[in-house]
């Protein structure tokens, strides 16, 4: 095996600005042996999320290190076990790990999780981002029925599993924001919103009050900003919101961002702010596939996602999802 090689992206340099091809470096080097209690993945499919180009900053305030300058970055895989000596994995078992951006990981076996292969039809589903959607939903928000739910970034990865898992739940109108009009129409005919607030197409207040004029009884946060300060504002008394991203500031090409709020209207109106991290909630993870295959048997989740074909093409996927282009995860399959 030592005279086989494979591509690994490597991080050239920080982003002082948008993030750009030559902040990426592909690199051809040689397929590592595994020692005895270290697993070897030929990695099939790897996945794109907005919080990488948070961690190609230097200092970050996510509870995750930062990608070094001149290493590989990192990031959700899955692949199939080629060797793993002195484990109880063995050749061709379905893995998924945190070593993606490389053809070829090496791990050792605790960071190694094996899948099952029948469970979800495409193993890409095992890349989904539907353990944050589960965390914010149930635990983070706690959406009841009847709830009107409003979900901030709709149409990415995190918020399209929120919104069809709040129709699960009860939530009797959904209410989403997006980028541009086309991703809206597409929320209201293929994923059961009701009414979708646009960026850019006026003050996202007056669009949230006009889409909710009752209230809303549940914010799923993925933006924060502009966003989070409508929803405070509409917010109905013992409404619930859940911040799970931060996306208006991690995307804000390193400029500070702050969202003033008024804390005695949220006293006054019994108002619950959570944030929530999926560190703090892994045993949702097995929790979710098993809800996930069972909706996708029958009907009540799909896994909208886009699809790039080489490692070559992890450096545009990334790019392409900073800017809005996809709707839905962001999958490479390598």
């Amino acid at each position: 095996m030592t005279n086989r090689t494979h591509r690994e992206v490597r991080l050239a340099a920080r982003p002082t600005g948008p993030v750009t091809d030559d902040l990426f470096e592909i690199v051809e080097v040689p397929v590592p042996e595994p020692a005895e209690g270290q697993v070897l993945v030929r990695n099939s499919l790897m996945s794109v999320a907005a919080v990488m180009r948070t961690l190609m900053d230097e200092n970050t305030v996510v509870p995750m290190p930062s990608f070094v300058v001149g290493e590989v970055l990192d990031g959700p895989a899955v692949g199939e076990v080629v060797a793993a000596p002195g484990t109880d994995l063995k050749a061709g078992d379905l893995v998924a790990h945190h070593l993606g951006w490389r053809e070829y990981a090496l791990a050792d076996a605790a960071a190694v999780r094996r899948l099952d292969p029948g469970l979800l039809p495409d193993p890409a589903g095992y890349l989904s981002q539907g353990p944050t959607a589960l965390m914010g939903i149930d635990r983070g928000a706690e959406v009841r029925p009847g709830d009107t739910v409003f979900v901030t970034g709709a149409a990415g990865g995190v918020g399209l599993m929120a919104g069809q898992l709040a129709k699960l739940r009860g939530a009797a109108r959904l209410i989403g924001s997006t980028g541009s009009p086309e991703k809206a129409e597409r929320l209201r005919t293929e994923f059961g919103y009701d009414a979708v607030v646009v960026r850019g197409a006026g003050p996202i207040e007056e669009q949230l009050r006009a889409a909710a004029p009752e209230g809303i009884d549940v914010l799923f946060d993925n933006v924060g900003g502009e966003q989070l300060q409508a929803a405070l504002a509409v917010a109905r008394r013992g409404a619930r919101l859940a911040l799970v991203g931060a996306l208006s500031a991690q995307l804000s090409d390193g400029s500070a961002t702050t969202t003033p709020i008024d804390t005695l209207s949220l006293v006054s109106r019994g108002i619950t702010m959570r944030g929530v991290a999926l560190h703090d909630h892994r045993d949702l993870v097995p929790q979710w596939y098993e809800l996930f295959a069972q909706g996708l048997r029958e009907g009540t989740l799909t896994f909208p996602h886009a699809r790039l074909h080489g490692i070559e093409q992890a450096p545009r996927a990334l790019q392409e999802l900073i800017a809005g282009r996809h709707l839905g995860s962001v999958i490479v399959e390598l």
